[in-house]
């Protein structure tokens, strides 16, 4: 015990210690490469489009997309498992059980092989039934194909990836992360101009670049976290990999299945959501669009803030520190409540110019003047979901997972979307209310957990 707390001093560390100093400043600079991390990869997602739709033209595009449809479901579920992970790893550090810790890692990244490995297989079998469900038009079939095939062979560098980056975030490093998703960026759109216009090889030469350079990637960082070991406190044997622990896995499943229905739910009534909206015509579809990206900038903050407050939370609940959990939820709330008053007043007194950079089509414009409310509406849910997350998340109770899963990703987002919609015959304008409206599910769910207390309680 004496070497472990020895060790605990160690200068070099590389764990975040969460549960002293300024709650306000570390959330900041932990959540704030997260976000850049989520900022690149809008990047270079639009890198890749714009090169294979300058090269291919719309079949290209089509095939990229519905492919990229299906690699997005697929990661979603492993982004499930791998932010169960986190949470669970900063428990364990909070509690500073650094030999349990190691066990965790080395089953963590055994299952998230097995279950890549799995998932690669079922896609390989299925990959062309999975495409004609999809509505793929079939001049970009072929394309298609090709890309989900190459797609599926790489998942398990897609899955490693979200194991390792999970792993230092759940240790307070998203520093790390951010400097090797920072050099996959870099080195896709190198290969992709190689691969695609160079050589000329289509989409699959698009599926090739992402998964190289999303391998390189995996690879530095696990053989980083390898290298530097000791500084996150991992004992870890090539042995123990091959021997995941069963109360472990259990725990495992138990959070990520929860996160991954979430994700899985939301994405798909989104969907359910975006059919029923394109149906109203092109500038009904194209404003969606329009509107998908102006709350995605939203989102993609409020995501960084409350998964970095989820790590924070987890390691305060680990070591019993209550009242600094308030603290950080507070301060979650604060931060996006601030980002949510920003950006309604820039698309209040600014519709245009936000519109402009998207369209200059007055039919698109238009509807854009209708939905500045519901815009306003939307930016205050995505701060009211981000401290209950944050605080849901964190605690690792898979319950309460679950039933904010259920009913922010189904019964009330198509739930309301449909009463709105076709009910109250609100037409469009009814199924983006209901999808905002569906945002303040965490909020209240968040209220009762806290209220009830039954978040003090630790799941390591």
């Amino acid at each position: 015990m004496h070497h472990m707390n020895h060790h605990h001093h160690h200068p070099h560390t590389l764990i975040a210690d969460f549960t002293t100093g300024n709650v306000n400043r570390q959330l900041v600079s932990f959540a704030m490469p997260m976000f850049l991390s989520h900022l690149l990869q809008i990047v270079y997602n639009m890198a890749d489009m714009i090169i294979v739709g300058q090269t291919l033209g719309k079949v290209g595009l089509s095939a990229i997309s519905v492919g990229g449809d299906i690699m997005n479901c697929m990661t979603f579920i492993a982004m499930g498992f791998s932010s169960a992970g986190q949470v669970l790893i900063a428990q364990y550090i909070g509690a500073k059980q650094h030999d349990k810790l190691s066990r965790f890692v080395a089953t963590m990244s055994a299952a998230l092989f097995g279950f890549a490995c799995c998932v690669t297989g079922i896609g390989l079998l299925f990959r062309r039934e999975i495409m004609e469900l999809m509505h793929t038009p079939p001049e970009a079939f072929a394309e298609a194909l090709s890309y989900a095939g190459i797609s599926m062979a790489g998942i398990i560098f897609v899955y490693g990836y979200n194991a390792v980056s999970a792993i230092l975030r759940g240790m307070g490093d998203a520093k790390h992360p951010f400097y090797f998703i920072s050099l996959a960026a870099l080195l896709n759109i190198v290969l992709d101009v190689i691969f695609v216009m160079q050589l000329g090889t289509g989409a699959k030469g698009a599926a090739l670049a992402t998964i190289l350079s999303q391998g390189v990637s995996f690879l530095l960082c696990a053989g980083f976290i390898c290298k530097n070991r000791e500084r996150y406190h991992l004992s870890l044997t090539f042995g123990q990999f091959f021997r995941p622990e069963k109360e472990m896995l259990l725990s495992l499943l138990k959070l990520g299945v929860p996160m991954a229905i979430k994700n899985a739910a939301v994405q798909f009534s989104k969907m359910f959501v975006n059919s029923w909206v394109n149906s109203f015509g092109v500038a009904v579809s194209a404003f969606a669009g329009v509107a998908n990206k102006i709350n995605m900038s939203v989102n993609m903050m409020s995501n960084s803030v409350n998964t970095a407050g989820a790590s924070m939370v987890g390691q305060n609940i680990g070591a019993a520190q209550y009242d600094r959990v308030r603290q950080i939820v507070v301060a979650v709330y604060r931060i996006m409540l601030a980002v949510a008053a920003v950006a309604s007043l820039v698309i209040y007194f600014f519709p245009e110019q936000v519109y402009g950079i998207f369209t200059d089509d007055p039919a698109v414009i238009r509807i854009g003047y209708e939905y500045i409310p519901i815009a306003i509406l939307a930016f205050f849910s995505c701060a009211g979901r981000s401290g209950s997350n944050a605080l849901i998340n964190g605690s690792g109770n898979s319950r309460v997972n679950f039933i904010t899963a259920v009913f922010d990703g189904i019964v009330l987002r198509l739930g309301l979307s449909v009463l709105f919609g076709i009910v109250l015959d609100m037409k469009y304008m009814g199924f983006w209310l209901g999808d905002a409206l569906a945002n303040f599910t965490p909020l209240w769910v968040g209220l009762l957990f806290y209220h009830s207390g039954a978040w003090k309680k630790k799941v390591v």
